[in-house]
């Protein structure tokens, strides 16, 4: 095999790839990038749950098969200075990478055990573009558990309901719903994909308005298609849960906020807050303000902030991270928050449902 890239276009294929290596494996082979330069040159990596295929430019002058260690390829490809990046194997895959006037000569494998993405039967569709499903996920991805005692928590709810997708995701403590509307009217469909495979495309996804994410699903696996890019992902078994059920419209207390002053607020809160504390924060809500009190090992704070308010007064306790996580991510320059009662979940949500984050409250009866 023996091909010719530039090493911006070598560079960020094999960048796009390496989402999908493992970090731990006991199978040598996955830790490979496959370089399959026939009719194209494509590069595929596959971690059996996670696999990401792209298409690099460049010229193929013999065509052929390797497989190189991902780590070592990224490396190699990232120290070239030069414009211009040959790659030459033998028969034994001894892999030549050549730039300018600097050489290295790796060992590579044949990749016949090397596991190609699954065939996939792409009859199930939706259209999107590259930067709402990357908004979809930055506005969601932070409230997915982090660990595995509930798989369905490390993956998110894709809901397709005619022209409508609804992404959602749930942690125990909170919730973060996010609608859009789109172009086209598709069958009825729920998945739920895993948070890895969000957080990967994220990263490599450019986001483009005028550009489009095609997504496919089947019972098992979902893939997405976008510039020369193909993911395909396991997706995770099992009913999610009724968010439905979980939502409420009832309200004892409506709040609206400058969402920067409020923001700002609860950031200066936490400077009080060493990590791995779990110090809340005590909202104090009256006729004209907010009080925003926190009480640390290190000092306690203060801030009183401007409100609309209809309904009761109420004092109420949160984690200051799950608020700073979800009006992080809104955009609009008010919002409207929904309380019933100290122990009673908040809604953060717009109008039009486009968006709601449900804030479980903590209990603050030793904060005085």
């Amino acid at each position: 095999m023996k091909l010719v890239c530039s090493k911006s276009n070598l560079l960020n294929g094999v960048q796009t790839v390496s989402k999908a290596v493992p970090n731990k494996t006991t199978m040598s082979i996955l830790q490979c990038i496959l370089v399959n330069a026939s009719k194209e040159i494509r590069l595929t990596a596959n971690d059996m749950e996670l696999g990401i295929e792209t298409i690099v430019e460049g010229d193929i002058i013999e065509p052929g098969t390797v497989a190189l260690d991902a780590k070592t390829f990224l490396d190699i490809v990232r120290s070239f200075t030069g414009d211009e990046i040959t790659i030459e194997t033998n028969s034994s895959y001894e892999t030549i990478l050549r730039c300018e006037k600097a050489n290295y000569k790796i060992v590579g494998k044949s990749g016949e055990d090397f596991s190609n993405l699954p065939s996939i039967e792409k009859l199930d569709s939706i259209i999107l573009s590259q930067f709402t499903l990357r908004e979809l996920i930055r506005q969601t991805i932070f409230s997915i558990a982090d660990n595995d005692t509930n798989k369905l928590m490390t993956g998110e709810l894709f809901e397709i309901n005619e022209d409508k997708l609804r992404v959602a995701s749930l942690d125990g403590h909170r919730i973060s719903i996010r609608k859009v509307y789109l172009k086209n009217a598709y069958p009825r469909k729920k998945v739920v994909v895993p948070g890895k495979t969000l957080n990967e495309i994220s990263k490599i996804l450019p986001g483009e308005t005028d550009k489009d994410v095609v997504i496919f699903f089947t019972n098992k696996h979902i893939v997405f298609e976008f510039d020369n890019t193909t993911v395909v992902s396991r997706l995770i078994e099992g009913d999610y849960f009724n968010i439905d059920q979980m939502l409420s419209s009832d309200y004892e207390t409506k709040v609206t906020v400058n969402k920067r002053k409020f923001l700002d607020g609860i950031g200066r809160a936490t400077v009080l807050v060493k990590e791995g504390d779990k110090k809340p924060i005590i909202i104090n809500i009256t006729d004209e303000n907010m009080e925003l009190k926190i009480n640390s090992t290190l000092g306690s704070m203060r801030e009183e902030i401007d409100i609309s308010k209809n309904g009761k007064d109420l004092k109420i306790g949160f984690n200051p991270n799950f608020m700073i996580d979800a009006l992080r991510v809104i955009d609009e320059e008010e919002v409207d928050i929904y309380l019933v009662n100290p122990k009673a979940p908040c809604f953060i949500k717009d109008s039009e449902d486009s968006y709601v984050y449900m804030i479980l409250p903590v209990n603050f009866t030793t904060v005085s």
